[in-house]
C-alpha cells in the first residue's frame, strides 16, 4: 500500500538526530545550540502541520507496540480500528507495529482513513504498511502535540508505559481544559483494573476531584465504545471544527 510520507532518514542520521535531542536535555547549552535546537523545533513541527493539515477529523488509538497478529489484543484493536472509520473519522495512531498496526489495519479494510505519527528510536520502528499517511518525527514531544491536536477522542488499548503517559497526558489536558472534553476510552476493564484502582485511591486521598473518575470509560464491549465515541467526539467535532481549509498550489499543497 502506497502511503504519502515525509521520508525516513538514513541510520547515521537517526542517529545523530537522537544524540542531538539527549544532548540538549542534558541542561544549560550556548545561546547558538540553544536557537539553533529550537529552529530545529519549529521545522519539525512545520513538515508534521504539512501532512496531516488536510487530513480528515481523527480518532486516536494509543496501545503497545509488542502484540502480533492472532492476539486478542490485535484482534480487538482491529475491531475498534474498523468501527471508527464507521463513524467517518480517520484512525491516527503511532505508526508502528502492534496495536497500532492492527488499528490502523481494521480502519483501512473498513474503508476509512489510518494516519501515522511516528517516531525515531535507537533501534527503528518502521511505519506499518496500513497507513495512508505518516510523518516520522525525532521528538516524542513534537510527535504528542501533533497527535493530540488533530484528534477529537481518545482509545486507550492495552500497553506500556509509553501508553500510560499517552493517557495521563489526555486526562490532563482535558482536565485542566487546555482541550475540550473529547472522550476517553480504557479498552479492557481486566487489564485496566490497577490503573482505576489507583485513582479510586487518589480520590480517597482527595488528590482528584469525583469528577475526574467521569473523564473515561472503561470497557470490554467495542460496540458500547464506538457508541460513546459517536454521542461524544461527533458533537465536539461539530463545535470545534467549523472552518474547511482549501490547499493552495502555490505552497505545494
Amino acid at each position: 500500500m502506497n502511503a504519502q510520507h515525509n521520508g525516513q532518514p538514513d541510520p547515521a542520521k537517526r542517529e545523530a538526530d537522537i544524540k542531538k535531542e539527549r544532548y540538549w536535555l542534558e541542561g544549560p547549552r550556548s545561546r547558538i545550540r540553544e536557537l539553533f535546537f529550537l529552529l530545529d523545533i519549529l521545522w519539525e513541527f512545520v513538515r508534521g502541520f504539512r501532512i496531516f493539515h488536510f487530513s480528515p477529523p481523527c480518532i486516536a488509538v494509543f496501545g503497545s507496540a509488542r502484540v502480533g497478529p492472532g492476539t486478542p489484543h490485535y484482534d480487538a484493536a482491529v475491531k475498534m480500528g474498523a468501527g471508527i472509520a464507521g463513524l467517518g473519522f480517520a484512525v491516527m495512531t503511532g505508526g508502528g507495529p502492534g496495536i497500532m498496526e492492527a488499528a490502523s489495519r481494521g480502519a483501512r479494510e473498513g474503508g476509512g482513513v489510518a494516519l501515522g505519527c511516528n517516531i525515531q528510536l535507537p533501534m527503528e520502528q518502521k511505519p506499518n504498511p496500513y497507513l495512508n499517511k505518516y510523518f516520522t518525527s525525532r521528538y516524542f514531544f513534537v510527535r504528542k502535540v501533533l497527535m493530540f491536536k488533530y484528534s477529537y477522542g481518545y482509545v486507550i488499548m492495552p500497553g506500556g508505559i509509553g501508553t500510560l503517559d499517552e493517557l495521563f497526558e489526555a486526562l490532563t489536558l482535558i482536565q485542566t481544559k487546555k482541550i475540550l472534553d473529547f472522550p476517553v476510552v480504557l479498552f479492557g476493564s481486566h487489564y485496566w483494573e490497577p490503573v482505576k484502582t489507583m485513582l479510586d485511591r487518589m480520590l480517597e486521598e482527595h488528590m482528584i476531584a469525583p469528577a475526574d473518575l467521569e473523564l473515561f470509560l472503561v470497557t470490554d464491549d467495542i460496540t458500547e465504545a464506538i457508541a460513546h465515541l459517536q454521542q461524544t467526539a461527533l458533537l465536539k467535532f461539530q463545535a470545534k471544527r467549523k472552518k474547511i481549509f482549501r490547499k493552495f498550489i502555490v505552497l505545494g499543497e
